[in-house]
């Protein structure tokens, strides 16, 4: 059975209703059978993608305060040391996986414990895969310290159609490892930063799979 997100259930009520209403008044008013059936096959095809779009599949995983889990579905971009200059403000490893509008677009918490830093951001709306767009975009910023004192980083990053970021992170917040963390709507990024001994288990190119796939290892 088709799960839905919570992010998309009025969505796609208004979405079936606008669409309800337009093919009301195309078949009322037109004398084309033609006419008619364009308008219902294309309102079909719109539903569906939008349906397709706030889709949130179950997704399994044994908690280990060891492991860092993927916090969203898609391609793993960049993997990269860089200097995090927002809470670290040091040298840290950074994972980028960028979500097309055809992924599930739920986000997941990586690891369990604490939220010791939750941040949103204004910001520009440069494409996802831009080099400044973790700096310059519109983003959240949520630090999650492990049961063993591990601090982990994950951004959510708005790309050029991403208008609206979803956080359920809140300061202080004991969250569970793979659950719902948030929601990005339509294209977008979301980096993991992670200490420079992490063991890295992915590499460019791989796809992330959400709240399941392993990304690295803690020391």
């Amino acid at each position: 059975m088709l799960r839905i997100h919570r992010e998309g259930k009025t969505i796609l009520l208004r979405t079936i209703l606008i669409l309800g209403a337009l093919n009301f008044l195309v078949f009322y008013f037109s004398d084309s059978t033609w006419v008619e059936n364009i308008v219902l096959l294309a309102s079909v095809v719109i539903y569906l993608l939008v349906l397709q779009f706030f889709r949130n599949p179950k997704r399994y995983f044994q908690v280990d305060h060891t492991k860092v889990i993927a916090p969203a579905d898609g391609k793993i971009v960049a993997i990269e040391e860089i200097e995090e200059p927002e809470y670290f403000k040091k040298k840290m490893m950074q994972i980028s996986i960028f979500m097309s509008p055809l992924n599930v677009h739920v986000n997941r918490y990586p690891i369990s414990g604490f939220i010791k830093y939750a941040k949103y951001h204004p910001g520009a709306y440069l494409v996802a895969w831009h080099p400044k767009s973790s700096t310059l975009n519109e983003r959240t910023t949520v630090v999650t310290e492990s049961p063993e004192g591990k601090e982990i980083m994950y951004k959510q990053i708005a790309g050029a159609l991403a208008r609206r970021i979803i956080m359920y992170a809140k300061t202080g917040d004991k969250v569970l490892q793979g659950k719902d963390s948030g929601f990005i709507k339509f294209g977008s990024r979301v980096d993991i930063v992670l200490p420079t001994d992490a063991n890295i288990l992915v590499k460019i190119g791989d796809k992330a799979r959400g709240g399941e796939q392993v990304l690295a290892e803690l020391k």
